[in-house]
């Protein structure tokens, strides 16, 4: 397979695995907690800090556990005053961007490496991140899709592309543009492995339902037709037909073939699934019953704005939230929720994992939150972000979602909206009636009016209430969290930054297994913090520095007698402590590997 070779690849190759792990540092008075609750690393996250530490620090908790992956990285359009900084660890890197511009400019001949430079550890890290069911959904426009998507190949795997999606996001033309008006963007989906990726399929819409019809009364129900003539040759499929009056077709038209074999088309006709037309002579078509079609529809590549919203869609979005603040204060490039809440329909379910590293003005969050709002559900996020408003923005807004939020006009939400045209309205006006009339009955009483619209061929049905003081919220909560300084296991041998055992469990546990730690009780008197499929994971350790020198910090027969007598399963053991009173041969017939701290983290690592 071809791949893509920048500047500095080499050095950034294998970095994400030289980045050092960290502590998340809960910052209670930040968190907004669920009442009579503290903040926890359980629940939804808000993390301020470099995003590629960030991810490295979730690693040991989080390793194969998020469900969806959406990013909204910078686009690379060299007017966006993007750093590039990553302590990568050689001299002549460093030496390069040491010249070299920063922030990246649009002057700047290699902000296309830099970029691919940034993004190659980060989505080393967001992969290991994924589940086996994962997927990641990246948004960029011509700046860098083409670029990423070869990234994206190389780290991912070919085979596990599923779609570059279209995102119509202007709703009118830019008629300042200089050649062409540039109405769209991209989004890149990959999964981790596509052989257990299921998506989700879109709801049917009452426009797609009103195309099925039951002019013979069938007792399956409406039915749509579907050509029994296809261009793909088929061995079986040139045979005459009657129909029922008589008339002779001598084939299918010219070029074509009939799609089923003679056999099958007379079993089909004898179950009425062919339909002949109303005077029984026309040339036959397939009947598609709506109650055997499967559920929802299979999403298409090309999303128009008037389904995910647009860019003014989102700036107003996170103005009403902010209506109490100076508009220049504002992110100015955020995503609308419904293309987010696309993403969600598509790619989670109810109990999903969502994580954002990009997460600016947060409207991952406030989407996540929607959706269950919406089915009840109990989706949780992880939003990274680096910038100083990481509180005052995008925390903020999650505060103001949850809590309803200042806000003095008309409160407007979308409760439905379908493709009509008026030849169709005039048509099916009865029933699209009776469809709106059973909302209204529905969520009516929300509202001070519901508003119905057709409009550039789309109705759309909309709640509307007068909102004096503050918006209701949507309810949920988060734990804001910073990064606490690198776990530097060698600091055991000085005492000084010692890592709680909580982090050095979690951390030791993932180093060892490559798998995330769920939960790290209280030290046990066997040391046991976590098993896998195949090992279970010892560690002896407190965070002081008398005791990590004295003989109760060491392995010793007693407590090798208590792993013994709670391994049921007869797995091996790796044992983490400062030292041991036994010897390794010995250790090795009972099935238990010594691994020793300070040194045995980097052995594993392989540095």
């Amino acid at each position: 397979m071809p791949t893509l070779e920048f500047k500095g690849k080499q050095f950034v190759y294998s970095h994400h695995l030289g980045v050092p792990f960290r502590e998340l540092k809960v910052i209670s008075d930040k968190s907004l907690p669920a009442k009579g609750q503290k903040p926890s690393l359980d629940d939804n996250l808000i993390i301020h800090g470099d995003n590629l530490e960030a991810l490295k620090a979730l690693l040991p908790t989080h390793a194969g556990k998020v469900d969806c992956i959406f990013i909204d990285p910078p686009y690379n359009t060299g007017n966006e005053g993007w750093c590039y900084n990553d302590n990568v660890r050689s001299p002549l890197m460093r030496e390069w961007l040491k010249k070299s511009a920063n922030p990246v400019d649009k002057e700047d001949l290699e902000r296309h490496d830099k970029w691919l430079c940034m993004m190659w550890p980060r989505l080393q890290l967001l992969k290991e991140l994924l589940s086996e069911r994962g997927s990641i959904w990246i948004t960029l426009d011509d700046n860098e899709a083409q670029r990423c998507k070869m990234m994206l190949d190389e780290i991912f795997g070919e085979e596990n592309f599923v779609a570059s999606c279209i995102w119509h996001k202007m709703d009118s033309p830019k008629n300042t543009a200089r050649y062409f008006s540039e109405d769209h963007d991209y989004l890149l989906v990959y999964t981790k492995n596509i052989a257990f990726w299921e998506l989700n399929h879109l709801p049917r819409t009452d426009e797609m339902v009103s195309r099925y019809q039951n002019p013979d009364n069938d007792p399956r129900g409406p039915w749509l037709l579907s050509d029994l003539d296809a261009r793909n040759k088929y061995s079986k499929g040139l045979y005459s037909i009657t129909t029922p009056k008589g008339r002779v077709i001598q084939g299918p038209p010219k070029g074509k073939y009939w799609r089923i074999s003679e056999e099958k088309f007379k079993e089909m006709d004898q179950d009425g699934r062919i339909w002949w037309g109303a005077d029984g002579n026309a040339d036959p078509n397939i009947k598609r019953f709506l109650s055997e079609v499967r559920d929802g529809v299979v999403p298409q590549t090309i999303w128009n704005w008037k389904d995910v919203g647009s860019t003014r869609h989102a700036k107003t979005e996170i103005l009403k939230v902010f209506s109490d603040t100076d508009e220049r204060e504002i992110f100015v490039t955020p995503k609308p929720k419904a293309l987010v809440a696309r993403v969600l329909a598509i790619a989670t379910d109810k109990n999903s994992l969502i994580l954002d590293s990009f997460a600016g003005s947060a409207t991952t969050a406030h989407s996540v939150l929607e959706a269950n709002k919406k089915d009840d559900g109990n989706r949780r996020f992880i939003l990274i972000e680096c910038e100083d408003y990481a509180d005052t923005l995008t925390a903020e807004r999650v505060r103001r979602v949850i809590n309803g939020y200042p806000y003095t006009g008309t409160q407007r939400d979308e409760l439905h909206r379908e493709n009509i045209t008026w030849s169709t309205f005039e048509k099916k006006h009865s029933k699209v009636l009776d469809h709106v009339a059973s909302i209204e009955n529905l969520q009516g009483h929300e509202y001070d009016k519901i508003s119905k619209q057709i409009k550039d061929g789309v109705l759309t049905v909309t709640g509307e209430r007068k909102v004096k003081g503050t918006a209701p919220g949507l309810g949920g909560s988060f734990t804001y969290c910073t990064l606490g300084e690198p776990i530097d296991i060698e600091s055991l041998l000085t005492g000084k930054g010692l890592p709680t055992f909580e982090a050095l469990a979690r951390y030791v546990f993932y180093t060892a297994t490559g798998q995330s730690l769920a939960k790290v009780g209280e030290p046990a008197p066997d040391g046991f913090i976590g098993e896998t499929d195949l090992f279970r994971v010892h560690l002896f350790y407190q965070p002081n520095r008398e005791w990590l020198r004295s003989n109760e910090a060491a392995l010793n027969a007693e407590r090798v007698t208590a792993i013994e007598q709670n391994s049921k399963g007869g797995k091996r053991a790796i044992v983490f402590a400062v030292a041991k009173f036994m010897s390794q041969k010995e250790l090795t017939a009972r099935r238990i590997e010594f691994c020793q701290l300070p040194y045995a983290v980097h052995r594993i690592l392989g540095d």
